[in-house]
Order: structure tokens, then C-alpha cells, then sequence
């Protein structure tokens, strides 16, 4: 706890200034500034292509940036000496030399960076791979990969950690693992930046979101707050007249979607206010049910305009 009196100072473990990543005429990340702060997991979203894996690259120096800056804790990270012991990453699960057993994978690592031995232990058991520690890379799903990466991550006790994708192949039970040591992470002061296409998952574990599209940056905020600023609930409602509700119901404001077996989802108007319109037009109801706005919806509204490849239903492709 701090102290009374006096004021906690944050610091900024992440920050990028005006960072620009650009391959001939084509800009992968366009001029985008942004701080990640200890104690809370920032979630960082966008679709496909939309920059987050380059910025990701160029906070650790594996791309250069074309122009800005990005430091960790006021560093770059090849001026660090141990980096292992400032940030710990995980972008990639398979780049693991596959003939090398998880615990010789730790320990090389360990040693490149002046970490004992000891703490190799350490964290293949709080990754759950103890059992495995001699087995080689090589033979693990998925989702062991992705611990072994964790472990990684883990393995100098760093202050600032940084996933891509780290969900990618676990199971629901290792879903839930690492959304719980995410959050303990955070809650232990450190900084948390994560990145995952899957919305639920990152509403149920961001507290802190940074949205990307197309190489810039579009919103930041609180989960609750994206979602309030870019979804609105909505109203499932089932009648024994559909078609003159809608009608009545557009009339009124409301934007409506017919299903096929002509349920109306209406957005734009209240639960009370469609129950008050049905009334009056003597239509009876057989369902009205709101719906919460979810961070998916926000996500898709504010990046429709952004995704550069959209499937299309019922498309064929034809010999």
C-alpha cells in the first residue's frame, strides 16, 4: 500500500513514440504511440495483418522500425545485457530446436542470461511440464509448446511480460490456466501485454485494451468502456405478427434484423419501449429478451471497415 500522503508514481514499462514500420509503399504499423502500465493486462487487438505481431517484433528488435521508437522500462532491448531478466516473451511456440528436451531448452536459456539453474525447475512446474522435463520439444502438441514458451517467458522473473497469441492450442482447462496467471501476473505489479483473436477470452482477462486496425491505432480503454462506446444491447423479440411489428418498430427508430423463422433482433430501442409499441398495435409477444452488448460486437464495428479478407456466406467456389 502506499503510504498517506503520498502519491504512487507510475511507470511506464512499455512505451512507444510515433512507432512506423513500413515494406516499399505499404505500412504494417503507421505512426502509432501507446504506454503499457504495470499492474493491469492490456489486450491488444486487430484483425489479421493489422500490425500487432510487427509491433510486437519491434519492441524486442527483431524488426527495425522504420521510424519512432519503442522502449522497455526506458531501455531498448538490445541495450539490455540480460534480457530474460527484463522482459519475457512469447511470440512464437514452435521455435523450439525440436531434438532439445524442455528442461535443456530452459537451461541454455537460463545460462545465456545469468539465471541459475534452479529456477529452470521452477517453472516447468508452474507451467504443469515437470512430468515431461526430459522429453524433447519436438514430441509436444500445441498447447505443451505454448507452455514451454510460457515457461520461457517466465524463466528470469522478469518484470514486464509480452504473449502473441499465447492461447493458441490449449485446452479449456489451460485456457483457464492462463487467463488466472495473467491476472496474477498483473496483480503482483507487473506489466502484462497479450494479444488473441478470441474476444471472449480477452473480455474475461484484459483490463486495459489497445485496438489496431489497418497499422493504426483506433481505441483504447477499459474493456467496458470499448464495449459502451461500440455496441449497443440488443432485443430478441418473436410476435404472431412479425411483419407489422418490424414495420411499426422501424417507424419508431429502431434498427431491426429478421431471422429465418421470423424472430426480430432490434437495436435502437428498449425492451419496455418494443413491449409498449407491440401493446398498442394489439400484437402479442412470445419472447422479448435483451441482450448485453459483448467486446465482439465492438470489435466488429470498429473494424468492418478494416479487415482485409471477408468470407462470404454461401459462396461456392464452382469446378
Amino acid at each position: 500500500m502506499t503510504p498517506r500522503g503520498l502519491i504512487r508514481t507510475v511507470i511506464v514499462m512499455i512505451e512507444a513514440q510515433h512507432l512506423t514500420k513500413r515494406y516499399g509503399d505499404k505500412f504494417a504499423v503507421n505512426d502509432i504511440s501507446f504506454s503499457v502500465e504495470p499492474g493491469v493486462v492490456t489486450g491488444f487487438l486487430g484483425p489479421n495483418g493489422a500490425g500487432k505481431s510487427t509491433t510486437m517484433r519491434m519492441i524486442l528488435g527483431l524488426d527495425r522500425p522504420t521510424s519512432g521508437d519503442v522502449v522497455v522500462n526506458g531501455r531498448r532491448y538490445r541495450d539490455m545485457t540480460a534480457p530474460l531478466r527484463e522482459i519475457g516473451t512469447l511470440l512464437d511456440a514452435r521455435a523450439v530446436e525440436p531434438g532439445r528436451t524442455a528442461a535443456n531448452h530452459l537451461l541454455w536459456l537460463a545460462h545465456s542470461n545469468g539465471i541459475s539453474a534452479r529456477r529452470v525447475q521452477e517453472v516447468l512446474v508452474t507451467v504443469g511440464l515437470a512430468d515431461v522435463a526430459d522429453s524433447r520439444a519436438g514430441t509436444f502438441s500445441l498447447g505443451m509448446n505454448q507452455r514451454l514458451g510460457i515457461a520461457a517467458a517466465l524463466l528470469g522473473d522478469p518484470p514486464v511480460l509480452m504473449f502473441d497469441e499465447p492461447i493458441n492450442g490449449l485446452d479449456p482447462d489451460g485456457i483457464i490456466w492462463i487467463r488466472n496467471i495473467m491476472k496474477s501476473l498483473a496483480a503482483e505489479g507487473r506489466t502484462v501485454f497479450l494479444s488473441s483473436h478470441l474476444m471472449s477470452e480477452m473480455a474475461q482477462t484484459a483490463d486495459h485494451l489497445i485496438v489496431i486496425a489497418r497499422g493504426r491505432i483506433i481505441a483504447t480503454g477499459s474493456v467496458d468502456e470499448i464495449v459502451s462506446a461500440n455496441a449497443t444491447p440488443s432485443v430478441t423479440v418473436r410476435s404472431s405478427d412479425p411483419d407489422t411489428l418490424n414495420e411499426r418498430l422501424v417507424h419508431a427508430g429502431a434498427v431491426t434484423v429478421r431471422g429465418l423463422d421470423g424472430e426480430l433482433s432490434v437495436s435502437g430501442l428498449s425492451s419496455a419501449v418494443i413491449g409498449s409499441i407491440a401493446h398498442r398495435a394489439d400484437i402479442p409477444l412470445t419472447e422479448l429478451s435483451t441482450h448485453g452488448a459483448s467486446l465482439e460486437d465492438a470489435f466488429l464495428e470498429l473494424t468492418h471497415e478494416s479487415t482485409d479478407y471477408r468470407a462470404t456466406v454461401g459462396a461456392s467456389t464452382g469446378a
